[in-house]
Parts: structure tokens; C-alpha cells; sequence
């Protein structure tokens, strides 16, 4: 498929783009905390789909309602394999690694996303090599990380095996990521609201019975949550699905691939952050390093977008 233009050239208003590009940063970095929270009691893959098929409902019933016209049968199914994608394949793996790793290692983690989404985009996908700035940006951004990961962080994460298989899986769900991410802007797509709904939708009734054959539940098993799980889910959907993603998927079409890698440089900060105040993980003098190195590459990346 032919390469589309460059989003700069688009112009989306500066407001709207970093309004988007902030939500993406905070409501995001919150939610590896609340999915700990969501699948402590609960089979992961069956709330993540849960979740899903909830936010998905409102976002499509809220933008039919407003007026928003009915995606064709090609936008289905475009919508359907980006929600495939992004939502069963990136975050079931997300969901499946975090019941071998800590959240925050999860989160951390997401700092390989940059290096699948600008590489990806540069060999596989036909678009311009990123400046010298944001590659540079890049190298910085992953050494905070490495910071923020050093051996001394990942003590108590269980046996080597279990840490590889978790590890291995949050890795693969950013791959995945990073492919649904550049292909957004190559497929026809509905408008924003219509077009998450669906990506939701599908992607929640795909995990569905993949959980109920994997895990051990049945179709009505929610009714059975605690109400930590079922808090959680909700703040999920609202925060997590229905207004963080919908920043994301916007973002995916009208900002450059390489700003918007730099959530995946953020998110850890503030998971660590959250998870410090509300789970009482140590945040180390370590970590404030890692995190100050991973911001400095935010602000390389941002100025070499161009």
C-alpha cells in the first residue's frame, strides 16, 4: 500500500494534538496499576475482554447517537483488524505477561515500543528515516529505561523462567502495537468515535472465547467479581478505553510515528510513580535518574519530529 503523507503536513491544531498526547501520557501510565488491580481476584483475559466490549458498546452507542454515520462494510473490517491487533493480540499479551511480572517491569518494558514503531516504520513501511535528533532522542529515551530496569529493580520478580515468559509476552504485545499503530493510518477508517468503538468491540469478542476455553470461567463469571476488580474495570473503561485510547487512535492518524513514541518513554514514570503512592513500591534515587534520562529523550524525540 502506498505510503500517506507525512501527519505534520496535515496540520493538527497544537492544541488538540498535545491535549491528546498528555492524556495519553497520564491516563495510560495509570492504567498498569488498575489492571494489577482488575486481575488480582479475576482471569486476565476474560476482564480485559470484558472491559473491551463495555467501552466499545458506549463509545459506538454515544457516537450513532450524536450523529456520527454508519461505518461501511469496508471500515468494519479495517476497524476489526486494527482492534484485533492492538486490543486481542497487544494487550491479551500485555494482560497474560503481567501474571509472571510486576506492573511496573510491564511498564518499563514499554519502553521497547519506540524501537519496533520508528524501525518498523522506516524499513518496513516505506516512510522517511527519522532525524538524527529523534534517533538520537531514541537512544537516549531506551538508556532511562535501561536505568530503570537494571538488575537490582527486577529482585523479587520470581524464578528466571517465569520473568522470560512474561517478559517475552509484554515484548510481543509491543510489537504487535507498533504494527496496528502504522497501519491505522494506511487503512480506510470511520471517524474517531465509530472507529475505537468497533476496534474495541472486535478485539473484546475475540478474547472472549479464547478466555473461556483458556481460563476458568464461564460467560457470566463478572457477576462473581470482587468489587476491586469491578472498580477497576470501570476506571479502565472510562480512563484506560474509552478516553485514553480514543486519544491514542486519533494520535495514531495525525501525529508523527516518533512524538508519538515518546508516550512509551512516559508511561513508566508515572507507573512508578502511582505505583510507589499507591502500592508501596520503593521509587529509588535510581529510578528519579532512569526517569530524568527517559524525559530528556522525550524532549529529543520532540524537537527532531520534524
Amino acid at each position: 500500500m502506498q505510503a500517506i503523507s507525512s501527519p505534520v503536513a496535515n496540520g493538527p491544531g497544537r492544541v488538540a494534538l498535545w491535549a491528546n498526547l498528555v492524556s495519553v501520557y497520564i491516563l495510560w501510565g495509570s492504567t498498569y496499576l488498575f489492571i494489577h488491580f482488575m486481575t488480582e481476584q479475576m482471569p486476565p483475559l476474560y476482564m480485559v475482554s470484558m472491559r473491551y466490549m463495555v467501552s466499545g458498546t458506549i463509545l459506538y452507542t454515544y457516537a450513532r447517537l450524536t450523529g456520527t454515520p454508519r461505518a461501511t462494510k469496508i471500515e468494519w473490517q479495517s476497524a476489526g483488524m486494527i482492534g484485533v491487533i492492538l486490543l486481542a493480540i497487544s494487550n491479551g499479551c500485555l494482560s497474560l505477561g503481567l501474571q509472571y511480572i510486576p506492573s511496573g517491569i510491564a511498564a518499563l518494558l514499554g519502553g521497547l515500543l519506540p524501537v519496533f514503531l520508528l524501525t518498523l516504520n522506516w524499513v518496513s513501511f516505506g516512510r522517511q528515516r527519522p532525524s538524527n535528533l529523534a534517533l538520537a532522542g531514541l537512544v537516549v529515551g531506551i538508556v532511562g529505561i535501561y536505568f530503570l530496569i537494571k538488575p537490582d529493580k527486577l529482585q523479587g520478580t520470581g524464578d528466571t523462567h517465569g520473568y522470560l515468559v512474561g517478559a517475552s509476552l509484554v515484548a510481543f504485545g509491543n510489537f504487535a502495537w507498533a504494527i496496528g499503530t502504522l497501519l491505522s493510518p494506511r487503512v480506510s477508517l470511520p471517524s474517531g468515535a465509530i472507529s475505537s468503538g468497533i476496534q474495541m468491540i472486535v478485539g473484546g469478542l475475540v478474547l472472549l472465547p479464547i478466555s473461556l476455553v483458556m481460563e476458568p470461567v464461564t460467560l457470566f463469571s463478572i457477576f462473581d467479581a470482587p468489587a476491586k476488580a469491578i472498580g477497576s474495570m470501570f476506571y479502565l473503561v472510562i480512563f484506560g478505553s474509552i478516553i485514553g485510547f480514543s486519544s491514542y487512535a486519533w494520535l495514531a492518524r495525525k501525529a508523527p510515528p516518533q512524538l508519538l513514541s515518546t508516550y512509551a518513554f512516559v508511561n513508566p514514570v508515572v507507573a512508578m510513580l502511582l505505583g510507589t503512592f499507591f502500592a508501596g513500591e520503593v521509587f529509588s534515587s535510581q529510578s528519579l535518574i532512569g526517569a530524568g534520562i527517559a524525559l530528556i529523550g522525550v524532549i529529543l524525540i520532540t524537537l527532531g519530529r520534524k
